[in-house]
């Protein structure tokens, strides 16, 4: 008999359920839009009880379309929005308020508190992180704070936090399980990375009450059964992970110096340091990898805040193209970008910059300049900003004693585009490998819940169901790569000149 896996992929845009077979491919997909809310500039919300009914009902559509039944299904694995902050009432399992986004920075005026108090050494030496609103910890605090009776009712122990995998897994159970994994505990603020566990010193300095916060288990392990009303049948959640560190397990970047490279709305990008902790000189975040055990596991990682949406402003801002899917074939109406450079900082620019008052350009016009060069440019942006970024960790790697990136493993939307994946390998000096599935994030769930239910017996086998679907060598001169590199950083430090 055949053994599959299912996959809740709850992301910002959607919930999504994936059917996969015991050798990774894809047997069924099933997928919600979900509602963004905003309730003033700045501010992200998301309704916690529609991030569930819209999971569980791609959960029932996907068995559907696979025409099979829960009884066929091995394990459930999780994955997820990372950041994303919810508190709910734990007698009742209602939310105390709408879930806070990680785009969400309402938090910000608390994390120049917590800036001015002197708190960034110490909090970059636990957590790995800097402090910003992005995290989960100051969004906790915010709610806290403002919604009317929270903070009684949390001293009393009344209530629960989450991000959306221990919301998820509230809501399967019944009420019955409290628990997240590392990788998404690692995002929150208030969990000490070296020591795999909530820190008391964290959540005093933020006055989060300890009695709030979910059990963290390794990303691999028996999280919790379901509750077999929901899928008609009793089923073991036996991975969890947030959507990075799941993406990066599954393009099976199991070992120190293997990197890859999401190409979604934004760029994210991790290495996986192996279970040192390493600092980053060059901007980056350490964070936890997706641990199989209680052995820590660790990450750098970088986020480009434009990737793909520098396309899609093509299409709504410029009305240069009606679908995205058209940017390929004009950018490949001309021979290069024309001496043209794009930066794209609509909302200024992360790493390795961390220049939030950088806006975007477009530099190097001339008469000659078509909108067919203003795409190149445009594609070309989301491959210089990577590269960058993978200089970054390089760099940090090469300084702790390992060696620099020897491959980038890429998936997401705009990793099909075939021409940007031929230029992001050009600017690197290094193989560009796409795999055949790229649907990683969902993938790495199935993987981890396969992992500890004895699908699969350790990552070497998992590492040879990882299957090239194209590889891009690089084929321009180092020099000439060199040079390009350096008018992309000349093209930054006009963006950023403010």
């Amino acid at each position: 008999m055949t053994t599959y896996l299912l996959a809740l992929d709850q992301g910002t845009s959607s919930s999504r359920s994936i059917v996969f077979d015991r050798e990774g491919r894809i047997v069924a997909i099933a997928q919600k839009e979900l509602t963004q809310i905003y309730p003033q500039p700045g501010w992200v919300e998301h309704d916690p009880m529609e991030i569930w009914r819209s999971q569980l009902a791609t959960a029932r559509e996907v068995l559907a379309k696979a025409k099979l039944q829960a009884t066929d299904i091995h394990a459930i694995g999780i994955t997820n929005q990372r950041e994303t902050t919810v508190l709910w009432n734990r007698k009742t399992g209602q939310p105390v308020h709408h879930a806070i986004v990680w785009q969400d920075r309402r938090a910000e005026p608390l994390c120049a508190q917590l800036r001015e108090q002197g708190l960034s050494d110490t909090i970059r030496e636990k957590t790995g992180l800097v402090i910003d609103a992005y995290f989960s910890g100051t969004k906790l605090r915010w709610l806290l704070d403002h919604v009317p009776g929270a903070r009684a009712q949390a001293e009393r122990g009344e209530l629960a936090f989450g991000t959306v995998d221990s919301w998820l897994m509230w809501q399967l159970t019944g009420g019955k399980v409290h628990v997240t994994d590392v990788s998404n505990a690692s995002r929150t603020m208030l969990f000490n990375v070296r020591r795999n566990e909530w820190d008391a010193d964290l959540l005093k300095a933020l006055d989060i009450p300890a009695s709030l916060m979910p059990k963290v288990q390794p990303s691999s392990s028996h999280f919790a059964d379901t509750d077999a009303a929901l899928l008609g049948h009793t089923l073991p959640i036996g991975g969890v992970a947030g959507d990075q560190q799941s993406a990066l397990f599954g393009q099976a970047c199991f070992e120190a110096g293997m990197a890859k490279n999401t190409y979604g709305t934004g760029c994210f990008l991790l290495m996986h340091t192996g279970a040192a902790f390493q600092p980053s000189q060059n901007g980056l975040l350490v964070t936890s990898a997706a641990q199989t055990d209680a052995t820590p596991q660790y990450a750098m990682e970088g986020s480009v805040f434009v990737g793909g949406a520098v396309v899609q402003w093509l299409r709504d801002g410029l009305k240069a193209i009606k679908g995205s899917a058209e940017v390929q074939s004009l950018a490949e109406s001309v021979p290069d970008a024309g001496g043209v450079m794009m930066v794209p900082a609509f909302t200024g620019l992360g790493a390795p910059y961390w220049d939030a008052d950088a806006r975007g350009t477009i530099t190097g016009l001339t008469r000659g300049t078509t909108v067919a060069h203003i795409a190149r440019a445009a594609l070309e942006s989301i491959a210089y900003q990577s590269a960058a970024l993978l200089q970054a960790m390089s760099r940090d790697a090469v300084a702790a004693g390992g060696k620099p990136v020897a491959e980038l493993r890429v998936d997401g939307g705009a990793s099909v585009n075939d021409l940007l994946m031929q230029f992001q390998a050009d600017l690197l000096g290094i193989p560009v490998v796409r795999p055949e599935v790229v649907e990683t994030t969902a993938l790495g769930a199935a993987y981890l819940a396969g992992l500890s239910t004895g699908v699969y017996t350790d990552a070497r086998q998992l590492s040879k169901l990882w299957k090239v679907d194209r590889r891009f060598m690089p084929t321009m001169g180092r020099a000439q790569a060199e040079e390009s590199m350096a008018r992309w950083e000349r093209a930054v430090r006009q963006a950023t000149a403010n």
